[in-house]
């Protein structure tokens, strides 16, 4: 019986442990590394596909319609087959560590794993973070208010009618009730500004766009995500997850691909001994595409706005889901490129050219 060792319980390497029952012919561990940061809750978003109809059930919110917000705009977008999901990571683990003890998983820490010469790693452990690389960073607060602060069927992707001084920066909103939410600040940058500047985005943001008081903050949660794809964190070994390619790196969601690339290699392994085969769960295409626009926000942050904005515009709240999920076809990427801003795109796309050509000529 083939042995597979996962490395890493997060997200990734409980979700593939919870559909051990999958894999009856293969024999399952899940490692717990050791010296690793204490687990947080968050929550995570997504829209609601198919493969998702578990963690849709599990999920703590839902919202039809959503929006994008600037200064001079607002987009609102409404979608009846994709909904977007809230759900806690703890909900979400915990339900997957059930299944897949039930399914025979064994469950050991790093110091006490045996060694199988065998069994095929698969390392969902977070990679290192180069210096200069574009980042995620969020502080998030759960927050109650009075009753009325906030519209429940309307949930806030971006919001960019904050401080704009030191970079790309947004105000995302998934309200669970008329009088509680989650009110996130949000930057992308390459290098993090101190905890203040969040919290402070935060209240000046309920008090200008709720124009309410905060009367208590129930949790709060704290991140950084990579835009880009990343060196994994061992080569030697098979990436899964984050450490497999999993994030989308122009957004920075996870949860979905991640669930999508588990499927795809529980496919792969369902012949009898066969090991698994982990691919990338997005398109050579959607790639490129990110590549271009993550270059874009770099060095034009002052443009992102009417970017999201525009986007939002031109896309109907179907097309939109399926496209932040990685699941667009030809009509819907064309869609998106027409609706970006041509001379920035067409400038980012010439240097990324003559950049490649460089290092292809240095390596010749």
């Amino acid at each position: 019986m083939p042995a597979i060792q996962i490395i890493g319980d997060g997200c990734a390497g409980l979700s593939l442990a919870a559909r051990a029952r999958e894999l009856p012919d293969h024999q399952l561990t899940l490692i717990v590394p050791e010296g690793a940061p204490r687990q947080q809750e968050h929550i995570w978003g997504f829209w609601h596909l198919p493969i998702l109809n578990t963690a849709a059930g599990l999920s703590h919110c839902s919202w039809k319609n959503w929006q994008v917000v600037t200064n001079e705009k607002t987009v609102v977008l409404t979608s009846i087959n994709y909904p977007y999901h809230a759900i806690y990571r703890s909900r979400w683990t915990s339900m997957c560590k059930e299944l897949a003890i039930a399914h025979g998983v064994k469950i050991v820490s790093q110091s006490k794993v045996a060694s199988d010469q065998k069994a095929q790693i698969l390392d969902t452990r977070p990679q290192p973070v180069p210096h200069g690389q574009l980042m995620q960073h969020f502080i998030g607060w759960e927050v109650l208010a009075k009753s009325g602060s906030f519209n429940p069927s309307v949930a806030t992707m971006m919001d960019f009618r904050c401080d704009q001084s030191r970079g790309i920066h947004f105000i995302y909103v998934l309200p669970f009730s008329d009088s509680e939410a989650l009110v996130e600040s949000t930057m992308f940058s390459c290098d993090r500004e101190p905890d203040e500047f969040f919290e402070k985005a935060i209240l000046d943001y309920l008090k200008l766009c709720h124009s309410k008081q905060v009367v208590s903050v129930k949790r709060t949660e704290k991140g950084a995500i990579p835009m880009g794809l990343l060196e994994r964190s061992d080569v030697s070994v098979v990436g899964l997850g984050g450490n497999g390619g999993a994030i989308k790196p122009s957004s920075g969601y996870a949860f979905y691909f991640i669930q999508k690339q588990i499927s795809v290699a529980i496919l792969s392994a369902q012949t009898k001994n066969k090991l698994m085969k982990i691919t990338s769960p997005h398109k050579n295409i959607d790639l490129w595409m990110d590549q271009m626009f993550v270059k874009v926000l770099k060095e034009w942050p002052a443009v992102t706005p009417h970017i999201f904005i525009q986007l939002a515009d031109a896309l109907s709240g179907d097309e939109f889901a399926l496209f932040m999920s990685g699941e667009a076809c030809w009509r819907l990427r064309l869609k998106v490129i027409f609706s970006m801003p041509k001379w920035i795109f067409i400038r980012s796309f010439i240097q990324s050219l003559y950049s490649n050509f460089l290092k292809f000529k240095i390596g010749a």
